[in-house]
């Protein structure tokens, strides 16, 4: 299970509305955080968010042990399976 850890503040809910928008994602809660969690890649990208640059590279607060990021950049996040 790849999973994403993004603090539930307002200027994050984008991230996690957008990723919503693929039906392999599922999106919960733990404590103040978004839970962004699906069986395979979690793709996000940026200019879907409306995410500035400041606040798309601040966005992380984790990742699950099973999971990395392979990609960070000002055009999209993509978390994989470890």
């Amino acid at each position: 299970m790849t999973t994403l850890y993004v603090l539930d503040v307002p200027e994050n809910t984008a991230l996690a509305e957008v990723a919503a928008e693929d039906p392999e994602v599922t999106i919960g809660r733990i404590g103040p955080y978004f839970e962004i969690y699906a069986a395979g890649p979690i793709v996000i990208d940026r200019r879907a968010t409306g995410c500035r640059h400041a606040v798309w590279y601040s966005a992380i607060g984790g990742v699950a042990r099973n999971s990395r990021i392979t990609q960070h950049d000002k055009n999209a996040l993509r978390v994989e399976p470890a």
